[in-house]
């Protein structure tokens, strides 16, 4: 039975060519994600309709898809025994068609069917969800955590965060200009291709060890994975599903306002997507400038407190972005907030990938996604929709019926997000494990 005692496989010095693969892949997965997390979103209010139920839907559709995907294709890629390695092939080829289909996304505007514009933007963002799932949540991830040492996970964890702020950084500040300038169609083609370009120059780089024919699989796949949500195996991973449960409350808050975040800005606020540049920007600065320092720190100091601390932080920053819509009031809270959630991130993530069950990190990152990703998706854009529909600001768009979203959806997150200081308080020990 595979149980979360801190994995002490010894894994040789990360090289600098494995750092440079790693960064490559990292920001330009991370640009495609922030993209799709925001300028979706966006355009499908600006483009389609200014109902929030269609991004609710289509948030909700594509985390059930990467979730599912990430657990069955991270299985696939921990029993692959492929000469090309176990986590390339998925890396390489998931890469080259998620540009692909982040190019097709702005087409669904071409369909002049109200209700069927609605089904294919959720069918091509699903789409385009299982490749970048397949990609990066499943492969990507595992291979960080198959070449990671115990005693580096907050500093990679830490390098990952740089990277997922530079990629937002970009998504915002370029992006916001770019559409205001030259729209969003050309905007998603550069970016599928610049997707496409960077998975195959930069998948096919990475030196990924086939497994021996002497580790093969004793279980079948889906055995394996029905495995996974055995009672045992639930109660042998207590700490990893403490942890995991906890990270599942605060998105739930986080996810209440955030994908409604941009829209709020720009329509309710009023500020251009090019000013929100400038706020965004500033906050992904300062944000990205903590990531490293914050990785270091949660190598060294107990992880149970450094994660409550981050929760409450993160909490208070969302409660009181909502109060006031000046551009420094709105950078302000916006850093608190974001550098606090990142804070979060980091710490999770790095005592989670400890946690991992040895040749199973596929497969635990895939049920991972289950806490991190389906559940806040699924749960927490659903209670920020009704709060807009219920008490938002009713608008109409170029002749279609909508509401505004308004600052209860940022206060109303701040409180379910405190919700995930709860499970911390069943968590003994907060201390890492360096090996």
């Amino acid at each position: 039975m595979q149980s979360s005692q801190p994995n002490t496989k010894t894994v040789k010095g990360i090289t600098t060519r494995t750092w440079t693969i790693m960064v490559a892949l990292a920001i330009t997965g991370q640009i495609a994600w922030a993209v799709e997390n925001t300028w979706f979103n966006n355009f499908v209010y600006d483009t389609i309709t200014p109902d929030p139920r269609p991004v609710a839907w289509m948030v909700a559709a594509s985390a059930l898809v990467a979730t599912l995907t990430t657990i069955l294709i991270g299985t696939l890629s921990d029993r692959s025994r492929s000469r090309w390695g176990r986590r390339k092939p998925f890396i390489l080829i998931g890469y080259v068609f998620w540009g692909l289909m982040t190019a097709v996304f702005p087409m669904t505007a071409f369909v002049k069917n109200l209700s069927l514009a609605v089904v294919m933007v959720v069918l091509v963002d699903c789409l385009m969800t299982f490749f970048g799932s397949t990609a990066n949540d499943a492969a990507f991830n595992a291979w960080t955590a198959d070449i990671t040492p115990n005693n580096q996970r907050g500093r990679v964890e830490g390098v990952l965060n740089v990277c997922l702020f530079l990629a937002q950084l970009i998504s915002i500040v370029a992006a916001g200009v770019f559409i205001d300038n030259l729209g969003y169609f050309t905007f998603f083609y550069l970016l599928g291709g610049i997707v496409m370009v960077v998975g195959l120059i930069a998948g096919s780089a990475i030196k990924d060890e086939p497994l021996t024919v002497n580790t093969e699989p004793q279980k079948r796949f889906w055995q394996e994975i029905r495995s996974t949500f055995d009672f045992k195996t639930i109660l042998a991973n207590k700490t990893l599903n403490l942890i995991l449960v906890s990270s599942m409350l605060l998105g739930i808050g986080f996810q209440v306002a955030f994908p409604y975040m941009l829209i709020y800005v720009n329509n309710t606020i009023g500020v251009t997507k090019s000013q929100f540049a400038i706020i965004g920007g500033g906050v992904i600065i300062g944000s990205g400038l903590l990531a490293i320092p914050l990785g270091n720190l949660a190598d060294r100091v107990n992880r149970k407190a450094m994660l409550a601390i981050s929760i409450i932080l993160t909490s208070l920053g969302c409660f009181l972005f909502s109060l006031d819509g000046s551009i420094p009031i709105l950078a302000l809270t916006g850093l608190l907030w974001q550098a606090a959630n990142m804070s979060a991130g980091i710490v999770a993530n790095s005592w989670i990938k400890e946690l991992l069950p040895e040749d199973s990190h596929g497969r635990f990152l895939g049920v991972r996604m289950i806490f991190y990703v389906l559940l806040p998706m699924l749960i927490g854009p659903r209670i920020g929709s009704s709060l807009i529909t219920a008490y938002g600001i009713p608008t109409v768009l170029e002749g279609k019926p909508g509401f505004l979203p308004v600052g209860m959806i940022f206060q109303v997150g701040a409180l379910l997000g405190l919700l995930a200081l709860i499970p911390l308080l069943f968590v003994k020990n907060g201390r890492t494990e360096v090996k």
